[in-house]
């Protein structure tokens, strides 16, 4: 401990963020990209993006059920499962899905997905294979290559220090108030202790929430002691008891004709009302244990319940409705956990928590690069004598260039490898995951080479600056030229998503290029002798 309670304080800040902060960037960009992980899977699947999109009409619904029953019957008769997901705002199409049964060896069978049109007509089958915006879900808190349940303890060991880091930067923060109207351009570390401070303080309820409910998220994971005592160690029976509807059936082996799934819909209605439903998922559909469950689209409710009904799939019988009224912890908890997805919010309130996100990355990303210029100052003279920069400047220096400058660019190496790997190719989703990480091992291998000369990793931010508003700038032209309609034809066919996604690329490449000519004219200034750069102020 320090001598004092405010330096024990400011020490535990500094290391608490220090020690996952790069981390800890990787999971605050992925969980903001998160936000619109369905805008962006629709995006990178573009066979999907003329003749299929439409809105959810209660019209429809009964028609469409039919359909779908029809289809699947005819395509997948002897599946495990079968999937009909209705139209809804984020997700506006009609989706026939099933899954085979697993192969000897096999977890789980092949999951296969058919779209039909919005007339009703034909059905695409042939839609690439991608992650799209999932990827960037499951990187925030399982990351990849490495087995998720090691990932899900680092990523809480990480979140726990973010905690702390918040905790402690809060007491430490004498004049929080004060402080979010200051903001003194070119003081070196003044200035990014400036934006490190007001990035924080802007959004810091919502960095608070966050980082509190990802812990709450994975809790049990974490904390287990009391599943263990009341279970006996049974984790299955708590599941089970806390979710009824995941609970397990197995197929009798006697098969069975599926009623109509269309019959169920007036006790659906007598349950729910006129609100949408979003999903039906049929088990084991030409078996006599055969269940058919309806799944509520609850988006607008502040709440991760699944609201669903269960019925017997042989004689329509009622087997399992939500209840209206749950315990208190059990609420608690299912808010907590909205408020960490944001399912629930609209598209304005998506994009405020959008930009909360990005000012939790701001935040992560100045106080490195703060932690930068600090060592960078404690050696300048031996470095103005002609001295290496140290091992751990130059660690710090090639990883805040890998991940603050390269993970916008891998982003958009991302979305360009959805669009130009062929579909036919093996594991093809899997490729456009790994183009992210290459692009990312190969700033890095540059990075920690050029972390010998601090005027060599300028040039380095620079030029990836550069790279990344061409690329986000082209990736408009690049879904007109590999998709069946481009951003005007869509906003004439008002499919926001896809307007919206282009829309925020032009932005991302606007800013991209601000920044780059910003680091040009400094970097420009910095190479000037003082003659050179008194002149220059003369002349303006």
């Amino acid at each position: 401990m320090k001598e004092t309670f405010f330096r024990s304080m400011s020490w535990l800040h500094t290391w608490a963020g220090l020690l996952v902060c790069w981390l800890l960037l990787v999971i605050f960009f992925a969980g903001t990209l998160s936000y619109f992980r369905h805008e962006i899977t629709l995006w990178s699947k573009p066979e999907l993006h003329s003749g299929i999109l439409q809105n959810y009409s209660a019209q429809k619904v009964e028609q469409q059920l039919t359909q779908g029953q029809n289809y699947l019957n005819e395509q997948a008769s002897d599946a495990r499962n079968w999937y009909i997901e209705l139209p809804s705002t984020r997700k506006p199409y009609l989706s026939f899905n099933w899954q085979d049964f697993p192969e000897p060896g096999q977890r789980r069978g092949q999951f296969n997905q058919h779209q039909p049109s919005e007339d009703g007509q034909q059905v695409v089958t042939n839609v690439r294979d991608s992650k799209g915006g999932n990827f960037f879900y499951r990187l925030h808190f399982d990351l990849h290559y490495i087995p998720v349940g090691l990932a899900r303890w680092i990523v809480g060991f990480a979140t726990m220090f973010m905690l702390i880091a918040l905790i402690s930067g809060i007491v430490i923060h004498k004049r929080i108030f004060k402080d979010f109207f200051s903001f003194r351009r070119g003081k070196a570390s003044r200035t990014w202790l400036d934006a490190h401070n007001i990035s924080s303080v802007i959004a810091l309820p919502y960095h608070l929430m966050i980082t509190y409910t990802g812990l709450i998220a994975l809790m049990f994971m974490y904390m287990p002691w009391g599943v263990l005592t009341n279970y006996d160690g049974d984790t299955k029976a708590f599941r089970q008891a806390l979710n009824p509807t995941r609970v397990q059936i197995q197929p009798s082996g006697e098969p069975a004709n599926l009623i109509a799934i269309n019959t169920l819909l007036p006790q659906v209605r007598a349950l729910w009302g006129d609100l949408p439903i979003k999903q039906v998922v049929i088990s084991y559909p030409m078996d006599t244990n055969s269940r058919i469950s309806f799944y509520q689209n609850s988006a607008q409710s502040v709440s991760e319940q699944k609201v669903a009904a269960i019925f017997s799939g042989v004689s329509g019988e009622l087997l399992y409705a939500t209840p209206d009224e749950h315990s208190t912890s059990r609420s608690t908890y299912d808010t907590m956990m909205a408020l960490h997805t944001a399912r629930f919010s609209n598209g304005l309130l998506r994009g405020l928590f959008f930009l909360s996100g990005l000012l939790g990355c701001a935040m992560i990303a100045t106080g490195t690069l703060l932690w930068a210029v600090k060592i960078t100052q404690k050696q300048q003279r031996q470095l103005a004598l002609g001295a290496k920069p140290s091992i751990g400047l130059r660690l710090v220096n090639g990883l805040n260039l890998t991940l603050i400058a390269g993970l916008p660019l891998a982003t958009a190496v991302f979305f360009y490898a959805n669009r130009l790997i062929p579909s036919a190719i093996e594991n093809r989703s899997q490729w456009e995951v790994h183009s992210f990480f290459i692009t990312l091992g190969l700033i890095a291998t540059v990075a920690l080479i050029d972390g010998v000369s601090l005027k060599q990793s300028k040039t380095r931010w620079q030029q990836l600056a550069w790279a990344c508003a061409a690329l986000f700038a082209g990736i408009p032209l690049l879904n007109a030229l590999t998709s069946p309609s481009n951003l005007w034809q869509n906003m004439q066919t008002q499919q926001w998503s896809l307007v919206g996604f282009d829309l925020l690329c032009v932005l991302s490449a606007i800013i991209m290029f601000m920044v780059a000519r910003k680091l040009s004219s400094s970097h420009q200034q910095s190479t000037q002798s003082p003659l050179q750069r008194a002149t220059s102020k003369g002349n303006c």
